[in-house]
């Protein structure tokens, strides 16, 4: 379990709370540590990877001491889960700053339920 990938999740944001359900129904239970990105460990992780949240709604991806922030990490996620969920790790070759400009603007019109 120590050597399974971290997921900082803001379990505080509907979108990243549906997105871990999603990847809980996928397989990830056993293929991801979770937290949440407001726990004092994901607080060291991010400071010993540089990221300053700012308020951000953010998922973050630790694998083998690599970081993958907002689409970055929910891509590198479904490379590892099961089903056809590994077959959009294609988007990658869509420049990171357009996904993330998707991931915010999901995760600020995200509903509540």
């Amino acid at each position: 379990m120590k050597n399974m990938p971290i997921m900082l999740i803001d379990n505080r944001n509907p979108f990243c709370c549906k997105t871990m359900r999603l990847i809980f129904r996928r397989g990830g239970y056993n293929k991801f540590n979770f937290l949440s990105i407001y726990s004092e460990e994901s607080k060291k992780l991010l400071s010993e990877f540089g990221i300053i949240t700012n308020g951000e709604k953010l998922m973050v991806l630790c694998d083998k001491g690599k970081v993958f922030v907002k689409s970055g990490a929910l891509l590198q996620a479904a490379r590892k889960l099961n089903g056809l969920m590994p077959l959009i790790y294609w988007l990658t070759i869509v420049p990171r700053k357009i996904r993330d400009s998707l991931y915010d603007r999901a995760s600020e019109n995200s509903p509540n339920h």
